[in-house]
């Protein structure tokens, strides 16, 4: 484990007691921290007036109960949260993610993580996460309706278009932004279409949104491969998942000429020997809503399920996880680098354990860290709310461009600056500390907040 300055390691200590229990908010915070040693040592301004310490501590932590009535007339109660970690650069912005697995540790380490990719979309945006511990699976869209009002009943005091912008994440796509709109619409009596990102089409939303991140990160990652002088052409790619970011991942990767060869769900992984065939998953999916292993028997010969295991085991050229945090450990990170991988991007929130990082970057392997590659979805985000502050609405291509044109410049400015502190090709080092610059420049500027 990387070794951290002393003042840095106080720091972590401090934020590691007092947030027990939340060991994805620690993992978070002691990644950007071990970059930082370099830059307090050339702009020693930064460890002064408590900098750091503040931006390890969020602004405000809201925590919620979610009372609903499910379709057998029983009453459930979920638990929700928002934190809006920091807001120097903008209204705080940020996904919200319903899943059994959310806590606020979870929420914190993915506000923390928002709050640098944010800054390095370049877009005047904070940094804020959200969420509940409910489940939508299986459930009716009732059901969901019922939760998603509730949900709003509560939340809607603490946002706004000028204040805190939500969007969607893990377990909450259009239709759960549909139903939070329109509850927020009725409870404060106006249409404020800049409130929720992630709208549909029909009512405010941004042509290209929901490809964004799979999009983006592709973007980043063909950026990278070209400082090596590589492309996606004909290789051999694996990507974890099969939700929206994995989706439209594989989708972009296909138009650049990659082969796709496995994508996963929780319950385990898919193996096409002649390429996925993204119609059907994105039929299973999207429309079916089944699990993955329904795509082996729809699609037959040359297609393989595995239940369980590690999507890591295929053999690939570029590893792309896209599910959730944590997912790429040590022991995949070395069967990876056994079997030829030549670039691993983050499409999900710190997908991989501290471990894997290290073990890729010793064996010089090409990697984005989540905070750089996959913030096309927020910078996306950020363009919808340009067109409904300006009531307008611009065309696929118009913001697919734009979208385009961040990312290469998130990929250039983390390598700038990993080459200015001393560490060139070391992009978790570059985003860290771009990111981390631009939050601490702003602070400073405001005073002590």
């Amino acid at each position: 484990m990387p070794h951290l300055d002393e003042r840095l390691e106080t720091i972590l200590a401090d934020v590691t007691r007092r947030n027990a229990g939340e060991p994805e908010f620690h993992q978070a915070v002691r990644e950007v921290l071990e970059s930082l040693g370099r830059v307090v040592a050339k702009r020693p301004e930064y460890a002064d007036e408590a900098l750091i310490e503040r931006i390890c501590e969020p602004e405000r932590q809201i925590i919620f109960r979610v009372p609903w009535i499910d379709d057998d007339n029983k009453v459930q109660i979920n638990r929700a949260f928002r934190v809006q970690f920091n807001s120097a650069l903008g209204p705080y912005k940020g996904g919200i993610r319903f899943h059994p697995s959310v806590n606020v540790g979870i929420i914190k380490f993915l506000g923390f993580e928002q709050t640098f990719k944010n800054a390095l979309t370049g877009m005047p945006i904070g940094g804020a996460k959200g969420g509940s511990d409910f489940d939508p699976k299986g459930r009716s869209d009732r059901e969901i309706m019922r939760f998603c009002q509730s949900f709003m009943t509560e939340l809607w005091r603490h946002i706004g278009e000028y204040t805190d912008v939500p969007a969607g994440d893990i377990g909450v796509g259009g239709r759960e932004i549909g139903y939070m709109f329109g509850h927020y619409k009725r409870l404060t009596n106006r249409y404020e279409a800049g409130v929720l990102t992630g709208k549909g089409l029909s009512y405010g939303g941004s042509r290209a949104r929901k490809e964004a991140t799979g999009y983006g990160n592709t973007y980043f990652i063909e950026a990278m491969l070209a400082t090596r002088g590589q492309s996606y052409d004909g290789k051999r790619v694996v990507v974890s998942g099969s939700g929206n970011v994995a989706v439209y991942t594989m989708e972009k990767v296909q138009e650049l000429g990659g082969i796709i060869v496995g994508c996963s769900d929780s319950n385990g992984y898919v193996f096409d020997e002649n390429g996925i065939d993204l119609d059907l998953v994105k039929e299973i999916k999207e429309v079916r809503r089944e699990r993955i292993s329904e795509y082996a028997r729809a699609k037959g010969t040359g297609a393989h399920y595995v239940c369980g295991g590690s999507i890591w085991d295929l053999p690939c050229d570029v590893a792309m996880p896209s599910a959730t945090q944590n997912e790429l450990t040590g022991r995949d990170a070395r069967t990876l680098v056994k079997n030829g991988v030549v670039a691993v991007g983050e499409g999900a929130n710190m997908p991989t354990t501290p471990e894997a990082i290290r073990i890729f970057q010793e064996a010089g392997i090409l990697f984005a860290p989540g905070k750089a590659a996959n913030a096309g979805g927020v910078a996306t985000s950020a363009l919808e709310m340009q067109q409904n502050a300006s009531r307008d609405s611009w065309t696929f291509e118009q913001t697919e461009e734009r979208l385009a044109a961040i990312m290469r410049n998130i990929h250039d400015t983390c390598a700038e600056t990993a080459e200015e502190y001393g560490a060139p090709g070391d992009y978790v080092l570059g985003a860290n500390i771009a990111g981390f610059v631009r939050v601490a420049d702003a602070m400073r500027s405001l005073g002590v907040i």
